[in-house]
């Protein structure tokens, strides 16, 4: 299995995190004695020293517990931690984006075109671009692209810059959002997004891509988010 060998996250604790995803899951349920540590060592192409820190990790966690002589035991439970929901209206993803506050890392800003397909609807003149990291004590959840309409972005840049894009949008009366629609497909972490959330190499992911217009289908956002797919669900009513 591929880390993240430059990341600033120890290859320890990275393997530590994919236990972890493993025990929450079921993969290695309570009681279940884990794969020899040679093993884990030839599975993630790390030193046997490299998996007892990952090991040693949980332990002092009380998940598993290594015995003398007989193996390391899974002794505790895990809750995967997706508390963040994938909301499918406007209305409470603005409202979801207030009540986490995330906190914000600008990765980059400009002034670009955006990647407006024929039918997301009519580009604007010009958009601001920005890249940045949302995090939630401290642990990064997703990256988001986000290309705003340059005219919007020059009426609040300082809010733009520092706040959550999308309950300013949902706010304002002029323009206001006519259309809004997103796509969730399920993907892999890249190099980059894996540095990024602090993920290992080809973890799951979850990408989204939203678009906002107004009544003549001029686009004035487009985001494209990627989120860690273990702090993300879906809930969905479904018609009968």
């Amino acid at each position: 299995m591929d880390l993240i060998s430059d990341s600033h996250v120890p290859k320890y604790a990275q393997i530590a995190d994919i236990f972890r995803q493993r025990i929450a899951r079921g993969i290695w349920a309570q009681g279940v004695r884990l794969p020899a540590n040679e093993l884990l060592a030839t599975e993630f192409g790390v030193s046997r020293v490299t998996i007892r820190q990952a090991v040693d990790l949980l332990a002092r966690d009380g998940i598993i517990e290594a015995q003398q002589g007989r193996g390391t035991f899974v002794t505790g439970t895990l809750k995967q931690d997706r508390w963040l929901k994938v909301e499918t209206t406007l209305s409470d993803l603005a409202e979801v984006y207030r009540d986490t506050s995330p906190e914000i890392i600008n990765i980059s800003e400009s002034r670009t075109e955006a990647p407006v397909l024929p039918t997301d609807g009519k580009p604007a003149e010009h958009y601001v671009f920005m890249r940045r990291v949302h995090s939630r004590n401290k642990r990064p959840y997703c990256v988001i692209s986000i290309y705003l309409d340059e005219k919007i972005f020059r009426k609040y840049p300082k809010r733009f810059r520092k706040e959550t894009v999308i309950p300013i949008l949902k706010d304002m009366r002029d323009p206001r959002i006519s259309s809004a629609r997103q796509t969730l497909t399920i993907g892999t972490a890249d190099l980059e997004v894996a540095k990024l959330l602090q993920v290992p190499l080809n973890s799951p992911v979850a990408e989204v891509r939203r678009i906002f217009t107004t009544a003549d289908r001029t686009v004035i956002y487009l985001g494209e988010v990627t989120y860690r797919g273990d702090f993300i669900r879906i809930d969905m009513d479904l018609r009968p």
